[in-house]
């Protein structure tokens, strides 16, 4: 049982870039998945696919990306934990590194990143930064 599984996932990330791995397994949930997508279309990842066990556990490929041998991003770093909750309206949204990061910010209408959360008018609980 895991407290943090967004947490999780963004340390096998992590741990999986530090290693160069081409590609990362993390266990299944709507959450993660909302967060893969908005990875996905921010491209840090080049992508994910499900696999389904006939336990009835999904679980998730990660597809990490690279350039120049290098990993894309560069800092993921989770910013609201179990312990202690972050939100923020759409005004006090956060600006990763000037614009060039994204905030996964979890609102009412879904995962998203900041400058989506802004051009939406909504705000929320800021999951992690990515840069």
């Amino acid at each position: 049982m895991l407290n943090d599984p967004i947490g999780d996932m963004i340390t096998r990330i992590r741990n999986a870039q530090l290693r160069r791995r081409n590609s990362v397994s993390t266990p299944g949930s709507k959450l993660r998945g909302r967060v893969l997508e908005v990875l996905k279309s921010e491209g840090f990842i080049r992508g994910y696919t499900t696999t389904e066990h006939a336990s009835g556990r999904t679980e998730f490929e990660v597809e990490l990306k690279y350039f120049d041998g290098l990993p894309v991003i560069k800092s993921i770093d989770r910013v609201s934990k179990p312990g202690r909750r972050v939100y923020a309206s759409v005004d006090k949204l956060p600006h990763v590194m000037n614009g060039l990061g994204v905030a996964i910010v979890s609102t009412p209408k879904g995962v998203m990143a900041d400058h989506e959360a802004r051009s939406q008018n909504v705000g929320g609980e800021i999951l992690c930064t990515v840069f």
